[in-house]
């Protein structure tokens, strides 16, 4: 059963409500309560001891530390000391120049924790490991680090060394956290003593250093954190939180001062509220942080400056400021309609999972059902299952990768369904859930205290559960918000994917009308993901760049800006509905249209997945590419695939020689991502040819993508080797080709590529397994001459599809004895037989062929005519008028309308008074099943 979600809800009163659920309950002035409290434990013992999963992290943990606690006790500074920190010169104030850490300077009373190195994760130089850091460690000359590739030790500066600063104190400190658990579950008081001197060591610190100033006081000064550059990165935050949390009754037993600790719990919260991103994934990942703090502080009352629990909540529930959105105001940024957050698929995701924290956190608190307040979270969360290929991974447009769900977010679900006992919801999702463990995709376990505490100790039997996955993806999906379209055809082994992305939202990247093309269980036409940091050159000048992906370049130079996209695609006709399943289902296909600023030049792409007739199918591609500005011009159609080898041949099967060129490069003004291809290859010739990419792979039968490739005047055909694609991951390519290079068409147009466009036919199959293809044939009609008209043959050698694209719908082609105003119509006919198999067209106004009359009565009309036997099925999405021929000399039909499967309607079809060779027939609206019966 589908789940139903209603539409966003936003509760005027929630925050009250909020605020007064908490601090009614025992959790105001009881600790720990973050993640359980001290009533609960004798369960969570008891789960620990029966649930192997739980067990498993438990004594994990228990082992890990057990070596730490041996050097501590030889060394009680041995971890103390550890810690990066000003430990000689106890600055307190820092700066930064940018994105680096420039210097510090001042004097605080105790030592200071040292600020990160630099907002580029991407560095030269290890991170020592614990045992091998220097105790005390605080040197001007910087630090004393190896270098990855040669091995000797230098000496560098903070800005050099990555995270490694941050990442060193994350790490100590996560030991602390888990002695502070460890110590809640066994009342040892080893434990507590060995967590104490770091943390108080460290929250002293921090309470005596100020938050970071940019010297150049820009963007930088506005998104750091008191420990890092980025307010999204203080992981370290909740540590510190959750070890204050489970020794808070150890501490006070101590007669410890905790004033320090919610101190710089206030300072770090006033961070998070007055630094970050308000409008993207950051706000959200802020508000996680926002609500361990308010979690673990006491009521406003508490605290001379009122910066207590209801503080921070509201600060995160209800309140926006200049950088931090409320969650309910940030929850508006979603689509209501699709569910879509507008950022890449890896950042939506983890934007769900996210929200999934926050409201489990806050809803162990209040024991109020709080998810069941936000349904677009839920809606986000099923939603996701649209940016999956048919493998299972998701789509890599922008800074994506191919990778899962996240098992988090329906863990989460799955404990919310089980708290509230919304056992329906429970079954499916557990059932899919289930699928990605049989699948090796996810093994039930806990990663950290969070999942300890808040995952269910098993999954409950769900054999009786129908399979949810098909009704979480359709064939066809548009998200306006990222602009990205998805087709989606076929099953299993035979399951086909064309992803068509945009620039547009959060972290996407600079590609004009870019595709991913998925098929034989692979994503055969990947994108190139991400580059080695945001930061880095290599993703600068290549990797969010337009030759990093499957797209048109025009003149060498298409460019814009990166990252938070503004140029989508325009969706002008696709088939079948977003979000619907139709009776036809022969085919997906889409158009979309573009305007690459640089070079001002207009673009459209047409793709379609087409069955043939055969369980296997086929891909076309049709790119149009010209500059407003007429004149000289160039437009490079590129296309990766998978693959050791690529090879060109005539149509003949003759391979072709190609010859080692200098072509292309920023020395003759092209990109700077052009200079990234290497092994470059090239032959000129204006025929039709084959580009055939093979991909060996152990154990398996060789993959092989024919590309059928339209020849041109002014063409030339490259071949070259790209760096490899940092977007696959074993579940979309074999593992063994993870990191080689990636095997690169180029067709160069030295001319516009509008009447006569690109135009291609992917034909993915196995060596040793028939090939649904016998052969492709490309052709333009002489009167109009922007018409593509593509001839697929099947290898029955009896049956063709005859595609004709134009490229509006107000575009006419008038020849032997075919009339089409309109874009599209696809055809399957047998050789030397007037048997027609089916015909679909889509943005039509006028249609004749092979006896068949479609005439629109008002807007363009998508319509699929498929016989069997005697019977023709038809499905059109508005009003319209058939005249069919007659059949085999039957003169008579009847036409049979059908609403929710259940016939409603019959007539007999009228002789056509202009062709009394044709029954007509009138639809008024919309059917999705119409029957003609002779």
């Amino acid at each position: 059963m589908k789940i139903k979600v209603k539409p966003i809800l936003l509760c005027t009163m929630f925050y009250m409500i909020l605020c007064s659920s908490l601090l009614t309950r025992a959790q105001e002035t009881t600790h720990p309560r973050i993640y359980a409290t001290n009533a609960s434990r004798n369960d969570f013992l008891e789960s620990i001891k029966t649930v192997a999963w739980k067990k498993s992290l438990v004594d994990k943990k228990i082992a890990n530390l057990e070596k730490y606690l041996k050097y501590c006790k030889k060394d009680p500074t041995w971890l103390v000391s550890r810690l990066q920190m000003n430990w000689k010169t106890k600055h307190d104030k820092v700066f930064l120049k940018g994105g680096d850490f420039s210097h510090s300077k001042g004097t605080a009373p105790v030592p200071t924790v040292r600020f990160s190195g630099t907002r580029d994760w991407a560095t030269e130089y290890a991170t020592p490991k614990l045992k091998d850091v220097t105790p005390y460690f605080d040197d001007s000359r910087g630090y004393y680090l190896t270098h990855k590739k040669t091995k000797k030790k230098e000496w560098v500066h903070p800005s050099k060394m990555g995270h490694a600063i941050e990442g060193i104190n994350r790490r100590i400190m996560s030991l602390v956290k888990d002695a502070a658990f460890l110590y809640w579950v066994t009342g040892d008081k080893k434990y507590a003593e060995f967590a104490k001197p770091v943390f108080e060591t460290y929250i002293e610190g921090m309470y005596y250093r100020d938050a970071p100033i940019d010297l150049e006081n820009g963007n930088q000064q506005r998104i750091s954190g008191l420990a890092t550059f980025e307010v999204i990165h203080e992981q370290i935050l909740i540590h510190l939180l959750t070890t204050y949390d489970f020794l808070y009754d150890y501490f006070e037993d101590e007669k410890i001062n905790l004033d320090h600790s919610a101190a710089v719990f206030q300072k770090w919260g006033d961070q998070i509220i007055n630094n970050g991103i308000p409008d993207n994934n950051w706000n959200l990942f802020q508000a996680r942080f926002l609500t361990y703090v308010a979690l673990a502080l006491e009521s406003n009352k508490t605290y001379k400056n009122g910066k207590g629990r209801e503080y921070f909540l509201d600060h995160t529930f209800n309140t926006s400021t200049e950088r931090q959105l409320s969650i309910k105001e940030s929850l508006l940024v979603y689509d209501p309609e699709t569910g879509i957050w507008p950022e890449c698929a890896s950042y939506s995701v983890h934007v769900i999972t996210t929200l999934l924290n926050i409201f489990t956190l806050l809803d162990n608190a209040t024991n109020n059902n709080e998810l069941s307040k936000f349904p677009v979270i839920e809606k986000a969360a099923l939603a996701s299952f649209q940016y999956l290929f048919p493998s299972g991974y998701t789509v890599g447009f922008g800074d994506s990768n191919h990778k899962p769900l996240p098992p988090e977010n329906f863990e989460l679900l799955i404990s919310n369904y089980n708290k509230y006992n919304n056992e329906e919801k429970e079954g499916i999702i557990s059932k899919l859930l289930q699928q990605m463990i049989a699948k090796g995709e996810y093994k039930r376990k806990a990663d950290d205290l969070f999942q300890l505490f808040f995952y269910v100790d098993s999954l409950k039997p769900t054999e009786h559960i129908q399979n949810g996955l098909k009704t979480l993806t359709t064939p066809t999906f548009y998200a306006s918000n990222v602009s990205l379209f998805n087709q989606r055809l076929g099953e299993g082994n035979d399951a086909m994917m064309i992803s068509t992305a945009g620039s547009y939202g959060n972290h996407s990247h600079v590609n004009g009308i870019s595709i991913e093309l998925f098929a034989n269980n692979y994503v055969l036409g990947p994108d190139m993901g991400k580059g080695s940091s945001y930061w880095h050159s290599d993703h600068r000048e290549y990797y969010s760049r337009f030759p990093a992906h499957n797209t048109v370049v025009v003149d060498g130079v298409s460019d814009y800006n990166a990252m938070r996209g503004y140029h989508p695609f325009k969706l002008e006709n696709y088939f079948p509905q977003a979000g619907e399943i139709p009776s036809f289902d022969k085919l997906t296909f889409s158009k979309v249209s573009f305007f690459e600023p640089k070079a001002k030049a207009d673009q459209q792409r047409f793709t379609a997945i087409i069955k043939s007739n055969t369980t296997k199918g086929y891909i076309v591609d049709v790119f149009r590419s010209k500059k407003q500005q007429e004149g000289a011009q160039r437009h490079d159609y590129f296309y990766h695939n998978l693959g050791q080898s690529l090879k060109i041949f005539e149509k003949d099967s003759k391979e072709l020689n190609l010859t080692t060129t200098t072509d292309f490069g920023s020395k003759y003004g092209d990109l700077k991502a052009y200079d990234y291809l290497s092994n470059k290859k090239k032959v000129k010739t204006i025929k039709d040819v084959q580009a055939l990419f093979r991909l060996k792979n152990k154990g398996e039968r060789d993959h092989l993508t024919k590309v059928w490739v339209q020849g041109s005047k002014h063409q030339e055909i490259y071949t070259a080797l790209a760096p490899k694609s940092k977007v696959l991951t074993k579940g979309t390519a074999p593992e063994e080709i993870l990191g080689d290079s990636i095997q690169t068409l180029i067709v160069k147009r030295n001319e516009a590529a509008w009447n006569t466009p690109f135009a291609f036919v992917f034909n993915p199959y196995f060596k040793d397994e028939e090939n649904p293809i016998a052969d492709v044939t490309f052709s333009s009609i002489k009167e109009n001459p922007s018409t593509q008209v593509i001839e697929v043959a099947l290898n029955d050698h009896k049956t063709t599809d005859y595609i004709i694209l134009n490229t509006t719908e107000e575009d006419v082609v008038k020849k032997d004895g075919l009339y089409q105003k309109g874009l599209l119509s696809v055809t399957r006919k047998t050789k030397g037989t007037k048997k027609l198999d089916y015909f679909f067209v889509s943005g039509m106004n006028k249609y004749a062929q092979n006896g068949w009359e479609i005439i629109t009565t008002g807007e363009p009309v998508t319509l699929s005519v498929e016989r069997s036997e005697n019977t023709f099925a038809i499905e059109n999405d508005r009003a319209v008028v058939i005249r069919a021929p007659f059949l085999d000399g039957k003169k008579s039909a009847e036409l049979r309308v059908y609403e929710n499967d259940k016939l409603v309607a019959t007539r007999q079809g009228q002789i056509n008074r202009s062709n009394p060779e044709q029954l007509e027939f009138r639809l008024s609206k919309a059917y999705s099943k119409v029957l003609i019966v002779y």
